[in-house]
């Protein structure tokens, strides 16, 4: 077990941490992430909504299932690939996280991700997509490119991905979405096809 400051890590899953007191004080639980402990695939989003404060499980409201349903058009399934948050615990009225909150949980994320050894992360939305680039990222526009992270000073490959939820209010991102969703498959070697990892050289 990890002891860290205010909080303790069973393995992939934080047991116990109140660095928050805003977070701690309206969560049900906290979230951590879910699937393989050794998945070549792993999707990042920012925090857990009311659904997933609720079921204790990443991604299980509306966005979730738009997730599932891109992941079943590639040939994959939830069990085959990771789901994690940036922060573990919902924030009120589902606003984003702020940004001490981000870096009070980043210990918990860099541990997972260090763990867990993904051949690519795919941040999902705006706020993941800036926490781990450490950048101002226009998701819209650079939706699809592979970038060279460092996560807690290990070197990550990153697949920059719209949130699922932006297809519900804006039809014009499903196929932005459905492609990254494809290409990350791919890149991770997922694909039943030719390319996957070999593919990545090519980035």
């Amino acid at each position: 077990m990890d002891d860290v400051a205010d909080g303790e890590m069973d393995g992939l899953c934080v047991t116990d941490c109140t660095r928050c007191p805003e977070l701690v004080e309206g969560r049900s639980q906290i979230v951590n992430g879910a699937g393989p402990d050794d998945a070549d695939l792993v999707f990042l989003g920012e925090a857990p909504g009311a659904n997933e404060d609720e079921q204790g499980e990443p991604f299980v409201g509306r966005s979730g299932s738009v997730l599932d349903d891109a992941l079943r058009d590639v040939g994959l399934a939830r069990p085959d690939v990771r789901i994690t948050n940036c922060v573990r615990c919902r924030p009120p009225e589902n606003r984003d996280p702020k940004v001490g909150e981000l870096e009070n949980c980043a210990a918990w994320l860099e541990r997972e991700l260090e763990l867990v050894d993904p051949e690519l992360l795919v941040t999902l939305g705006k706020v993941p997509s800036e926490h781990v680039l450490d950048r101002d990222v226009a998701v819209t526009k650079e939706a699809g490119d592979v970038v060279d992270a460092r996560i807690g000073g290990r070197a990550q490959r990153v697949l920059v991905c719209v949130h699922p939820a932006a297809t519900l209010y804006d039809r014009s991102q499903e196929e932005t979405f459905t492609d990254t969703i494809a290409k990350a498959a791919d890149l991770a070697d997922l694909t039943d096809g030719a390319g996957g990892q070999a593919n990545l050289g090519d980035f």
